[in-house]
């Protein structure tokens, strides 16, 4: 970018009007009692939530416009809705009368999003377009899941398709995919905090170590893979962490939540947010200790999240971000078969540990230039280690010998920003939305593999000086570039039919400079060979994407919905230059390409049921996997590379039913039921392989169903839910028989049962629960490295008990 182009953004930044602002504020009293109103949101027609009522029922806010028209919300009493001048609108006094049928459309929407957990975005958000696309979003703040140790069974429990590994008690990462995709550290998706990266590297090593605190979340965004245009290319879409906002009403709002759990668990949670003038806040600190389910599984994990806001004018404000997480974690190590049928909470490894240190940093600028154009900046970056260390062998039935430890320890560091630019515009006197983007992003990572100490510790210094001889050890400088422009635009060809191309040009340039040994000894430990291979790539490419979005609203019940996008991932860095007992790298493996596509209807009736019902195909080229191969001397060993093309369909379906008002009860009863479904069929349809062509593909359990009653009287709430994950495969063979290791074979059918508690009153919140209420041995995961290898058990019964206190 040019010196100029530099300078035109920060004087578009800087260079902005302070406009005089008006005072509105007032007290909410009710009609017949005239008792002052607690929690009455404070809607602007058209711009959104300005504040929210206090214990003395006082609202205050502040504002440039000189007239107003102002809704006053609460679930308890009828909306009322008044037009102001700001100009003489201090100290007002707005009576509330009892409930009525008769609702704006401010309240219907504001009720709407409490009788169901589950909704969807609207066809355009802020600079992002969503028309056509599959979108669910998660309302956290209205789950009875065990937010504390981020229990992504019940946090996602309505996000139909989903497969989640589920290998730890403190939810210290997030393993999410579907469809077929790996659920690795959520590798298949792009995953977001507040619209911008969080990942090692985008393309390079796309893992997500570091998840904020769900007890920070205002709402989870999920966008199945058309997102691969707007947000990156991969096959399984996006998700977007959007974090809780400032308290508008107040200059200083505390929150803190205190858990203890099985197993040692205590958590802490505290935050701070607030507004004054133009400035806002919110900022959080989360503690986790625990002993773990398993013998060598304890963990300690800090992270703190701050965000301070200007507010310049109303069309322009700048938002400063800063996350931080460290955590260290004590890894138990892998299973056989053999061994989990034995005792699935043994541990025979005592040294092996991880450790992450993760900082995230971002600066938003956004700019509403008129009612129909809005224009958002945000610059980013991280700067993150993750090491990983133990002892690992393919036998993971071995008793470790004590020796040296195998440790990896991985940099990253980038940086980039993405401009988002929309305008609402007419076309032949019909509505259209255009949207055009760009995105800069540049990686410096770094990660070496060699001997870790022979003790017992977390000690992450190499042992090279003691230990010269060892045989897994590499260095390498991986720097990634990429700059992508994409753009997309609805046309309103009637007023209920939309029509949304879309394109994504991407330019890659992954490079790998570096070295690795090899070294062989004898039987007595004496080098008999030893070299040291340069290596020096340097890969670059360019393609576009293509997509295309339908949507049909025949009337406020439901809507018709279409969209196909091209998807593609590179090949990460982990997969050729890591060495790995359990297995080996194919040296030909390559990038993966293909596209998703989906159709469906979604909509509510009545308030009664809320429903999505869509079909979907995911069409994968040279997927990379693991296949099963005979080594020279007979044994039978795991390769990773392109396995072949693969195509996954099937039918995913979310019926969310109201039973409070399907039976009519009275406002203090709450009630609902719902069924999450995802029936999936697979196979590789063409494979270079042996043995491929025609099997299924792994990741892919037949059925998965999640249903679940939650409901309550006044402030105390009750959720029961049941889980049930048919049988998958681990690698393309298909093989039911496990390996040594444990890494390839089936993971077995499971079912699950929870249930939560939770009960409110005034600043105090109490919650409690049992995870897996009837004590299913089980597991989700084969695991090819840390931390593994082999068979990750996960949690047996488990309680947790939260209390909050709101000041």
């Amino acid at each position: 970018m040019t010196l100029k182009a530099y300078n035109f953004i920060f004087a578009l930044i800087f260079s902005v009007t302070i406009y005089a602002q008006n005072t509105v504020s007032g007290v909410v009293v009710f009609s017949e009692s005239n008792k002052t109103v607690e929690n009455v949101q404070v809607y602007d027609k058209y711009s959104g939530l300005v504040a929210k009522t206090n214990a003395a029922g006082q609202f205050q806010f502040q504002t440039t416009k000189e007239e107003m028209t102002l809704v006053f919300f609460s679930f308890e009493y009828e909306a009322k809705e008044i037009k102001i001048n700001t100009l003489e609108a201090e100290n007002l006094t707005v009576e509330l009368h009892d409930l009525t049928t008769q609702l704006s459309e401010v309240e219907v929407k504001a009720r709407k999003r409490r009788v169901f957990e589950m909704q969807r975005l609207k066809d355009v958000e802020g600079t992002a377009i969503y028309a056509g696309k599959k979108t669910e979003v998660i309302l956290v703040d209205q789950s009875m899941a065990n937010l504390a140790s981020n229990n992504a069974r019940q946090i996602y429990s309505q996000v139909a398709g989903l497969n989640i590994y589920q290998n730890d008690d403190a939810g210290l990462q997030l393993n999410i995919g579907g469809r077929g995709l790996d659920p690795n550290r959520t590798a298949n998706f792009n995953t977001r905090q507040n619209g911008y990266d969080i990942s090692a590297d985008v393309l390079g090593y796309p893992e997500s170590y570091y998840t904020p605190a769900s007890e920070g979340l205002e709402e989870i965004q999920v966008i199945r893979g058309a997102a691969s245009l707007q947000y990156g290319t991969q096959f399984g879409g996006l998700i977007n962490f959007k974090l809780k906002s400032p308290n508008p009403n107040k200059p200083i709002e505390l929150i803190t939540r205190n858990t203890l759990g099985s197993y040692g668990l205590f958590t802490n949670f505290t935050s701070l947010s607030g507004t004054k003038d133009k400035w806002s806040y919110y900022t959080y600190f989360n503690y986790k200790k625990g002993d773990g389910f398993r013998p060598n599984s304890e963990f300690e994990s800090k992270n703190v999240f701050a965000q301070i806001g200007y507010q310049f004018t109303e069309k322009t404000s700048l938002t400063g971000e800063v996350s931080y997480l460290h955590y260290l974690a004590q890894q138990a190590g892998g299973l056989t078969d053999d061994m989990f049928e034995e005792d699935p909470l043994q541990s025979n490894r005592a040294r092996n540990w991880f450790k992450v240190n993760w900082l995230l940093y971002n600066l938003k600028f956004a700019h509403e230039f008129s009612e129909n154009t809005n224009l958002t900046f945000n610059f980013f970056g991280l700067q993150a280690s993750r090491d990983a260390l133990g002892f690992r062998t393919n036998r993971v039935n071995q008793i470790d010998p004590g020796g040296e430890r195998d440790l990896i320890k991985g940099d990253f560091n980038n940086f980039g920003f993405e401009s988002r630019l929309l305008t609402k515009y007419k076309l032949l006197n019909k509505n259209a939305t255009f949207l055009i983007g760009t995105k800069f992003y540049k990686a410096k990572n770094f990660q070496q593999q060699g001997p870790g100490s022979d003790g017992i510790g977390p000690d992450f210094d190499f042992a090279t000086d003691e230990f010269p001889y060892y045989a897994n050890q590499s260095r390498f400088d991986l720097p990634n570039l990429n700059v992508s422009l994409f753009g997309e635009n609805i046309f309103y060809i009637t007023d209920k039919f939309s029509v949304t191309p879309g394109f994504r040009f991407e330019y890659i340039k992954t490079q790998s400079d570096g070295y690795y040994k090899k070294i062989n000894l004898d039987g007595a430990g004496n080098v008999i060979f030893e070299e040291t291979v340069e290596e020096q790539q340097e890969f670059p490419r360019a393609f576009v994407l293509m997509g295309l979005g339908l949507s049909y609203k025949g009337n406020n019940n439901y809507e018709l919905y279409g969209n196909i996008s091209q998807n593609y991932r590179s090949v990460t860095f982990s997969d050729i230059n890591i060495t790995n007992p359990a297995f080996s790298i194919n040296p030909d493996i390559s990038d993966e390409d293909g596209f998703t596509a989906d159709a469906g209807i979604r909509g509510n009736y009545k308030r009664f049921v809320s429903y999505d019902l869509g079909f979907f195909g995911l069409f994968y080229n040279d997927r990379i996997g693991f296949v099963q191969k005979v080594a020279p001397d007979g044994s039978i060993t795991s390769e990773r590379g392109n396995v072949g093309d693969a195509v996954m369909y099937g039918v995913e379906s979310l019926f969310d039913f109201n039973l409070k008002g399907i039976f009519g009860f009275n406002n203090t009863v709450k009630l609902n039921y719902f069924i999450n479904t995802s029936v999936i069929g697979s196979k590789y349809t063409h494979s270079e392989q042996v043995g491929i062509e025609g099997n299924k593909v792994e990741f892919v359990p037949d059925l998965n169903l999640k249903m679940g009653l939650r409901g309550g009287y006044k402030n105390l709430l009750a959720s029961i839910q049941y889980t049930y994950l048919g049988s998958q495969f681990t690698d393309a063979t298909n093989s039911v028989t496990p390996s040594l290791s444990g890494v390839v074979g089936e993971i077995p059918a499971y079912d699950i049962v929870d249930v939560s508690l939770s009960y409110s009153y005034k600043r105090f919140k109490l919650e409690t629960g049992i995870n897996n209420l009837l004590d299913h041995s089980y597991f989700t995961r084969r695991a090819t490295g840390y931390p593994g290898p082999g068979i990750i058990p996960s949690a047996p019964r488990n309680w947790y008990a939260t209390l909050e206190i709101k000041i």
